[in-house]
């Protein structure tokens, strides 16, 4: 894992054993000096490697020369021709292995931090632009989006730029999707992701929260009676895997989406919160994502005393940031890796009492190219825990593709598009992100969702 205090500028934070106490915001965020001295190590590459590791495209060393030169707001124009997410993607996006991982300067040394310099610009911003966003002029057409995710918003936010009559449907009572109910308050702030869609609704953008598309209105009612041209299907993957093993049913059991839905976006981490959360003493969380980071460090500001991470690989496969795994460390998180559950424990009344597990070493490669983890004999131990937390990914939920005539799907529930700009098996109906992938990063989504807005521009000038 990388080591975090070995980057050039980092960026201030919160001491670990101040911030596993509180939801509060752990990176502090670069001051203006130290924005400059970042940006002045971007060598401005004639090529721009790091351009072609960003899925949308943000002409990175132009804005970051302009923060150089002290240009904040011109360097967030820039950034906007490409992202609607910017405040977001600086930060929780994979830069490291996106757009740094081809920065000149990480050959011999420490990438440009063209994360915590996009973050930089974009707080600037909403803490001193008073500019408000002028709404296109109407071309005329209509277009609907399932799902206020961030494949949505960004489809969203690039069509109203061009005139689109856009309405977001949105299933929760908030728009945001993965952004408000899955990811915690202290890496990405709700304010913030409140601010983005304020200036997508600025736009035109209309949202329709508590809507279920496929059963408070369909696809096809959408674009038969509801007169949409065009229906981009950007609804995630929110139903939760589980192990399928004994005790999965027993309380205090949770899928990583319920928990961090009810800290998240319910903030059931309120004392005046109305819904329910376990406060538990000893919390493990079973996987090695970032939504188990996540839960892992909720848990720990809960108030649980110990909370393991159980990984059935070893510390080189885990598919967490590496500063995730590096925040989870310090706060506290013990992980038990190469390490799987076998059974749920329960006492009397149902609820979790231990976990039984086995411990693992890694064998040959599986279809993946990682090491297949082999369980080994005589190795069977107990965790004492009273919660327990599956974070071992999620599917799309199956309600639009069984609601939908003609959507075609793939085995894993996925909805089957073109691949180059979403379109699904239906005439006009596209897709992407979350539901077309399986659960994946916020930025790959937001890809998606611009590609799309491409293709469903083009589909609707050129005459169906």
């Amino acid at each position: 894992m990388a080591n975090m205090s070995l980057v050039k500028n980092p960026m201030p934070e919160q001491d670990p054993d101040v911030r596993n106490k509180n939801f509060k915001e752990v990176a502090l965020g670069y001051t203006k000096e130290q924005a400059i001295d970042e940006a002045t190590r971007c060598l401005n590459c004639k090529a721009m490697p790091c351009i072609k590791g960003c899925p949308v495209q943000i002409h990175i060393p132009e804005f970051i020369q302009k923060v150089a030169e002290g240009e904040f707001e011109e360097a967030y124009k820039i950034i906007t021709k490409s992202s609607s997410l910017p405040a977001v993607c600086g930060r929780v996006c994979p830069q490291e292995n996106q757009c740094e991982k081809y920065c000149v300067r990480g050959k011999k040394g420490e990438p440009v931090g063209i994360g915590r310099l996009e973050r930089f610009v974009a707080d600037y911003h909403n803490a001193n632009s008073t500019e408000v966003p002028v709404k296109p002029e109407p071309n005329g057409h209509k277009v609907a989006i399932v799902g206020a995710g961030p494949a949505g918003l960004t489809c969203a936010g690039d069509l109203a730029k061009q005139g689109y009559d856009v309405t977001i449907y949105e299933a929760l009572h908030l728009a945001g999707g993965v952004l408000v109910y899955g990811i915690p308050e202290f890496r990405l702030p709700k304010a913030i992701v409140q601010k983005e869609v304020d200036t997508l609704k600025a736009l035109g953008v209309k949202v329709e929260t508590n809507m279920v598309v496929g059963r408070s209105i369909s696809v096809d009612e959408l674009m038969e009676e509801e007169g949409f041209e065009a229906v981009f299907i950007g609804s995630g993957a929110g139903l939760p895997n589980f192990m399928k093993i004994p005790g999965e049913n027993l309380k205090a059991v949770y899928s990583a989406n319920e928990f961090l839905t009810r800290v998240n976006l319910m903030k059931a981490y309120r004392e005046d919160a109305d819904t329910p959360i376990m406060h538990a003493n000893k919390v493990a969380v079973v996987g090695g994502g970032n939504v188990a980071m996540d839960a892992a460090r909720s848990a720990l500001r809960l108030g649980a005393e110990k909370v393991y991470i159980v990984y059935r690989r070893s510390e080189a496969e885990i598919p967490a940031r590496a500063e995730e795994v590096h925040h989870a460390k310090e706060e506290g998180i013990d992980f038990q890796l190469l390490t799987a559950p076998t059974e749920i424990l329960g006492n009397e009344e149902g609820f979790v009492k231990g976990m039984k597990c086995v411990r693992m070493e890694l064998g040959e490669a599986d279809a993946s190219g990682r090491r297949r983890p082999v369980v080994i004999e005589g190795s069977e131990f107990e965790l004492d825990v009273d919660c327990v937390i599956m974070a071992i990914g999620t599917s799309p939920n199956p309600l639009i593709r069984n609601t939908t005539e003609g959507l075609e799907t793939n085995s894993h529930g996925c909805i089957v598009t073109n691949g180059e700009d979403g379109l699904t098996s239906r005439t006009g109906v596209y897709a992407g992100g979350d539901a077309v992938t399986g659960a994946a990063t916020v930025i790959l989504a937001m890809g998606a969702g611009k590609s799309a807005a491409a293709a469903i521009d083009k589909y609707i000038k050129e005459g169906k």
